[in-house]
């Protein structure tokens, strides 16, 4: 049952937690990465097959995927391996996942729009916690005020994040965040926009960072100014006005090799009791240019459970029931502003 999905960087905490849902619902997809040492006893396990390949190697990747039918990558940061594997995909007619949340993924991506749709291959990124419930929201706000010029998203995680995340993090907190002006994706400073925001449990401060959406909800809605908030106490609100302020000290090596030891001395991710407890809370709201505006909040799982039921439900729905669109897409532009809603534990309010 779904032997021709295959997961790439199956030793990384979210891949963990996307084998063990495919496991459990009597799956066998097929685990893949670049160090067999890591995959190896994984794989012997779960009672999985093992490909050992480098995304780096197109040859490698176009051998290793001839007789596959659905890849989900969740090799981060995503920006070393994403395009890598896509190309891969396209070459060989495979359908291409992935759990990223980088804005230059999504916009690399996007520009194999038409060498995917001319291979009949499916290019969704941004298939976990980044972007499925913000796209939703991002999409059923545009259907409630289609005319709308402006689209904010916010949310809040309430729980820590993974390794690779951390990672990710660390990676860019020297550039600063990103947000979309008439249609344009342009630079502006860590934090130079701040505002309080209610996700249902009273007003918190958050901050302006380069998020997913950025990319994603204008591909999904055709909303021209796009900004994306994240819920963040004060300490995490002076870091990254530092970092941008001051560029060549946060994206040195040394500093990022210190952060780094500090997340890799902590877990890998949060537990299962953490995850059962955790939430994810997203807000967003639509103006056009009459000055009319639409907003809701969306509430789901842990944003890492959730990613782990999308992820395999989406590719499990790729791989077996036809809903593939070939080219770039969105999973909101594929499944429906409403497909959140079918995710166990997930609600939204209109306000």
């Amino acid at each position: 049952m779904h032997d021709d999905i295959l997961i790439y960087g199956a030793n990384g905490y979210t891949a963990g937690l996307i084998i063990e849902r495919a496991v459990a619902s009597g799956a066998t997809p097929v685990l893949a990465g670049r160090t067999e040492a890591t995959l190896r006893p994984l794989a012997e396990r779960a009672g999985l097959a093992l490909r050992v390949f480098p995304v780096d190697d197109a040859y490698a990747v176009a051998s290793n995927l001839h007789d596959i039918g659905v890849v989900i990558n969740c090799a981060g940061p995503f920006v070393r391996t994403a395009t890598c594997l896509a190309a891969g995909c396209v070459r060989t007619g495979a359908h291409y996942l992935d759990i990223t949340g980088e804005i230059d993924v999504f916009e690399d991506l996007a520009r194999m729009d038409h060498a995917a749709a001319a291979a009949g291959v499916m290019l969704m990124p941004g298939v976990g916690f980044d972007v499925v419930p913000s796209d939703c929201l991002a999409a059923h706000l545009k259907r409630r005020l289609p005319d709308a010029t402006r689209l904010t998203l916010a949310f809040r995680a309430l729980g820590s994040p993974s390794h690779g995340t951390a990672t990710t993090m660390i990676e860019n907190l020297h550039r600063g965040s990103r947000i979309r002006a008439d249609g344009r994706i342009i630079a502006a400073p860590a934090g130079f926009a701040q505002r309080n925001i209610d996700f249902g449990r009273g007003p918190v401060p958050a901050m302006c960072i380069a998020w997913g959406d950025v990319a994603t909800a204008y591909h999904s809605t055709g909303i021209p100014d796009i900004a994306v908030y994240m819920a963040a106490p004060q300490p995490l609100r002076w870091i990254s006005q530092a970092a941008s302020a001051l560029p060549g000290v946060t994206g040195s090596a040394m500093v990022r090799k210190v952060l780094q030891r500090i997340v890799d001395a902590g877990p890998a991710g949060p537990d299962a009791a953490a995850r059962r407890r955790g939430r994810s809370l997203l807000w967003g709201e639509v103006r056009n240019g009459a000055d009319k505006t639409a907003a809701a909040r969306i509430e789901t799982p842990e944003g890492y459970a959730l990613t782990a039921i999308t992820a395999w439900d989406i590719a499990c729905r790729v791989a077996s029931s036809g809903v593939a669109r070939p080219g770039f897409r969105t999973p909101s532009m594929v499944l429906g502003a409403d497909y959140i809603l079918g995710i166990a534990g997930a609600t939204r309010t209109e306000l």
